[in-house]
């Protein structure tokens, strides 16, 4: 499958709402959440103002529709370890995910990261996350967890 990585556009800021709730992760068996759930707080400080900061996001183009994203922004969530290592989240529409566009898209922004002189970027992921894999594939550790999460850094 052929797609094109490249960076967001400003007028395409609005598909960060789509991609967060599909960064969303349901466990088997609970039920899919409505959309109004990127509504909260605790999930809207991933794209509110996106772009007024130091954020970075890459999309993945196929056809011409942008299948999936990932961007980083320093911002006091779930994987947040201090105010100089971005925050990464990245998610694909369910049709094009194990085709290797996230890998893709990760492996870009570690490279677009380093080039902008940051030390590392991290991440947090339910353990029972099928992305928990991807992260270790491109280079990520735990240094955290919870009864439920890992907190994930990549030196850069």
């Amino acid at each position: 499958m052929y797609y094109l990585i490249r960076e967001i556009k400003k007028q395409e800021y609005n598909l960060l709402d789509d991609f967060l709730y599909e960064a969303i992760f349901i466990p088997e068996g609970v039920e899919v959440p409505s959309k109004e759930i990127t509504n909260q707080p605790d999930l809207q400080i991933y794209i509110a103002d996106f772009g007024k900061q130091n954020d970075n996001c890459l999309v993945a183009e196929c056809n011409g529709k942008i299948v999936g994203a990932v961007w980083t922004r320093i911002i006091n969530d779930y994987g947040h370890i201090d105010n100089e290592t971005p925050s990464l989240a990245i998610s694909l529409f369910k049709e094009y995910r194990s085709l290797g566009i996230g890998t893709a898209l990760m492996n870009r922004m570690i490279e677009l990261l380093k080039s902008k002189g940051y030390k590392r970027v991290s991440l947090s992921v339910q353990k029972e996350n099928y992305a928990y894999n991807l992260y270790k594939k491109v280079g990520f550790e735990i240094i955290k967890e919870n009864d439920e999460d890992f907190i994930m850094v990549k030196q850069l």
